[in-house]
């Protein structure tokens, strides 16, 4: 008598991971009453839903890991274009300026997913522990990527938003889970691309140092050369690998992130251009608005405005 059909590995897993998305669907869906984002009781988790496709909106990634549940978003990075959807998730392991947008979403089946940010201190102590076997090394020169989307990473992530349903537990339970992503995140195809950033003597770790420093002190005036040897590199070397891990030179990052915070004092704080041009380093006004109107397409003023009509739509 042939033995009994069984399920695959495959299949099981595949099972596995249609069973997880259909729970994060449900507790995502029911957690974002309307488009936005929202952050949740379990620090560097947030969650996201947009009702509709939207063309493509500055931000700042943090190093994380972006899944969409449902639907469907593309990020662009430098000239490079990201998309992910329910079977593959966005990865960054440096704080990158980029553009967001969302290419399948209604209000039916809206888009829906979450961010997670990583830790490098975990990372750190996974990889010095040895209990994430290394991956085949190959060249990292990017420090955004897509991976693949399984079961293994799939289940704890769906554990971890489960989670928020029982707000007593997260105390308890949120570390472990948070290490075993980690763990798993160490063992996807994307894996060399954290190992480049969470081992210490890398040129990846020392660029992340950089931008930590430039995060701080972005209104002070900038060296290239004396930010290197911060960081304990050669200018030349230093500037070719902080080009090729953010698409950007040390000078146009800090410029990006004056005109980001400037773009904020002036939408949440009230201040006129003139007056968050000089709070965030610049000294020429004009120079601001020229800048500022190559950045977000519209010069100071009338890109708030926009922005604030927008914020009035929504509500």
């Amino acid at each position: 008598m042939p033995p009994l059909p069984s399920i695959t590995d495959s299949g099981a897993a595949d099972a596995a991971s249609q069973a997880s998305l259909a729970s994060l669907v449900s507790i995502i869906g029911a957690m974002t009453p309307g488009p936005g984002d929202f952050p949740t009781a379990i620090d560097g988790l947030g969650l996201f839903r947009r009702d509709e496709p939207s063309p493509p909106v500055t931000c700042i990634l943090a190093p994380s890991i972006v899944l969409v549940v449902q639907g469907a978003k593309e990020m662009v990075i430098g000239g490079d274009v990201y998309p992910y959807d329910s079977t593959r998730f966005l990865i960054t392991s440096l704080d990158l300026p980029a553009n967001s947008a969302v290419t399948l979403a209604s209000a039916d089946v809206p888009c829906l997913g979450l961010v997670f940010r990583l830790d490098l201190r975990t990372l750190t102590e996974l990889i010095a522990e040895g209990n994430a076997p290394a991956p085949k090394e190959r060249a990292v020169r990017k420090s955004a990527g897509i991976a693949s989307l399984t079961s293994g990473l799939l289940d704890p992530v769906d554990r971890l938003v489960e989670l928020l349903q029982e707000p007593e537990a997260i105390p308890v339970l949120w570390p472990l889970l948070q290490r075993e992503i980690h763990y798993r995140l160490l063992k996807c195809d994307q894996a060399p691309l954290l190992r480049h950033i969470a081992s210490v003597d890398s040129q990846g770790h020392r660029i992340a140092r950089a931008i930590d420093w430039l995060k701080l002190n972005y209104t002070a005036a900038l060296r290239v050369e004396d930010l290197a040897a911060r960081v304990q590199m050669s200018a030349p070397n230093f500037h070719l690998h902080f080009r090729n891990l953010t698409s950007m030179s040390p000078l146009q990052y800090q410029k990006w992130l004056r005109l980001n915070e400037a773009r904020r004092l002036m939408l949440n704080e009230h201040l006129d251009a003139a007056s968050a041009a000089f709070k965030v380093g610049y000294e020429s006004p004009s120079q601001f608005s020229r800048e500022y109107g190559r950045l977000f397409g519209a010069p100071p003023k009338k890109d708030i405005a926009r922005l604030r009509s927008r914020a009035l739509v929504m509500s």
